[in-house]
């Protein structure tokens, strides 16, 4: 591991490891002394990276009893960003994706106002996903490219931006919302149905403490039904 690390970059590698499951909630993880030698930096830096963990309700800390990841509340509602690939095999379908669009540019002013940042170019990603090589969602998605570094190299012929994302770019909130829409004329034409035909829309937002990352409507056609866990 590198020397001379910030507590910002530890603090996303000790996310990223949370969220991958490798930290579970209510368990504890490695101390600061630990943790500092594996990274290559100092006390402090890890100590500073776990008070943000730990300001932002990731993780518990407690004196003589060391830091473990924050249990889930019993009766707290929980949404995990999907791996659309996963997605779709756990229906029994056969997985695909079409990258459609892949470009640097101005984004509407409201993609600006939900990312909360001042006008300047986003990479701009659209996404077909398939089941059967049948249309199963559109991803329609704009990313901060100053919070996903590599992500203009990113292999999206042999892997979705939204499985790259998660897998490669930790995340410590963010926003969700559902709603039903019509389908306007293009959306019509790559979800094959018909335009006004109803549609099923998440709406989601993803940032790391303040700054934000990515922002993408997900469109899914008739017969959609999304499911979650208590």
């Amino acid at each position: 591991m590198r020397q001379n690390q910030s507590h910002q970059s530890v603090q996303a590698a000790l996310l990223k490891r949370i969220h991958s499951g490798e930290w579970t909630p209510g368990s504890y993880i490695p101390g600061e002394v630990d943790l500092a030698a594996e990274y290559g930096c100092s006390r402090t830096t890890v100590n500073r990276a776990l008070r943000q963990l730990a300001e932002n309700g990731i993780v518990e800390r407690k004196r003589k009893r060391g830091t473990r990841v924050t249990p889930m509340p019993v009766a707290r509602a929980t949404l995990e960003i999907p791996v659309i690939r996963q997605e779709v095999m756990d229906r029994g379908g056969q997985y695909q994706h079409s990258l459609l669009l892949n470009k640097l540019g101005k984004a509407p002013a409201s993609v600006y106002a939900r990312l909360q940042l001042p006008e300047k170019k986003l990479l701009h990603l659209q996404s077909l996903h398939l089941c059967d090589s049948k249309p199963y969602m559109f991803e329609d998605r704009w990313v901060n490219t100053a919070a996903t570094p590599n992500i203009e190299k990113a292999p999206f012929d042999k892997i979705s931006p939204n499985e790259w994302l998660i897998q490669e770019i930790p995340y410590s909130d963010g926003d969700i919302s559902f709603s039903a829409c019509a389908a306007t004329p293009k959306i019509a034409e790559h979800l094959e149905t018909s335009v006004g035909a109803p549609l099923f829309l998440i709406e989601r937002t993803t940032r790391m403490n303040e700054t934000a990352i990515t922002t993408l409507k997900m469109y899914y056609g008739e017969g959609f039904r999304m499911s979650s866990k208590l």
